[in-house]
């Protein structure tokens, strides 16, 4: 093999390290600041550390919804399998109810309880969040609704 071809590969070697490196930089950087949808289910299936933050989705569990104190809410997300409990101190959205589809982002508490950051709500009659329709039909519970 002569120089020139030594100089190449080296060359094609070095952007092939390169290219590696820079790949499992982004991967690396990505990681932290991907937030992972969950249902109630997968929490439990997936073993989801507490403080690890995360999207939660499901139905809000009929007569699970109660004000603790002051904006202090708990309710129950289900995806008709398993259940988690989740807190919020804040305004919960006006078309927040029993019944209905939620997305919740946060993170569980050693105890269990998923504390939300942020509640989103569906915004009408028909919408309900892709992720919550995924859930909920892996789970066997997904109904589909006469126009």
């Amino acid at each position: 093999m002569n120089a020139r071809k030594r100089r190449r590969l080296a060359f094609a070697l070095a952007l092939l390290a390169g290219g590696a490196g820079a790949a499992a930089l982004t991967i690396a950087a990505l990681k932290d600041n991907v937030l992972y949808f969950y249902s109630p289910s997968d929490v439990f299936a997936k073993h989801v550390a507490p403080g690890v933050a995360f999207r939660i989705g499901g139905l809000v569990e009929k007569h699970s919804v109660r004000k603790v104190r002051g904006t202090v809410i708990r309710f129950v997300v289900t995806d008709g399998k398993a259940r988690v409990p989740v807190a919020y101190d804040g305004v919960l959205p006006a078309l927040f109810r029993e019944g209905q589809g939620v997305v919740a982002t946060g993170s569980l508490v050693p105890s269990g309880t998923f504390e939300a950051t942020q509640v989103l709500a569906k915004h009408d009659e028909k919408y309900m969040p892709p992720e919550v329709v995924d859930a909920l039909k892996r789970s066997g519970h997904w109904q589909e609704h006469a126009p």
